[in-house]
C-alpha cells in the first residue's frame, strides 16, 4: 500500500505533536521534582554559609540584593541617566507602599 504525500505529512505531524505533548507532560513532572530538591539544596547551602539574602546579579549594588536596595543609587552618578546594567531592566523597583520609616528617638 502506497501512502500519498499529504497523508504521510499529516501522519508525521500527528506523531510529532504527540511526542511534543508527551515531552511537555514528562518535563513538568521532572521539573516539579527538581524544583523541590533544588530549593532544599539552596536552603542548605544558605544555612551552611550563613547567607542572609540571595545575590542574583554581580553588576551593581542595587541589583545584588533587591530587598536591601538604595533607591537612589542608580542615579547618583547622573540623575537623568538611563539604566546601563541589563539587570536593572529585569528587576523592578521594590514595592514600598507599606514601608514605614523607623521612628526617631
Amino acid at each position: 500500500m502506497i501512502i500519498s504525500k499529504h497523508r504521510a505529512f499529516l501522519l508525521l505531524t500527528a506523531v510529532e505533536v504527540a511526542v511534543v505533548i508527551a515531552l511537555v507532560v514528562r518535563a513538568r513532572g521532572v521539573a516539579a521534582d527538581l524544583a523541590v530538591t533544588d530549593i532544599l539544596a539552596k536552603r542548605a547551602v544558605a544555612a551552611r554559609l550563613g547567607l542572609t539574602d540571595l545575590a542574583i546579579w554581580t553588576e551593581a549594588r542595587y541589583t545584588r540584593h533587591p530587598s536591601q536596595t538604595d533607591l537612589f543609587s542608580p542615579f547618583q552618578d547622573f540623575p537623568s541617566s538611563l539604566e546601563h546594567f541589563p539587570a536593572g531592566s529585569v528587576v523592578g523597583v521594590p514595592d514600598l507602599t507599606g514601608f514605614r520609616q523607623p521612628a526617631e528617638p
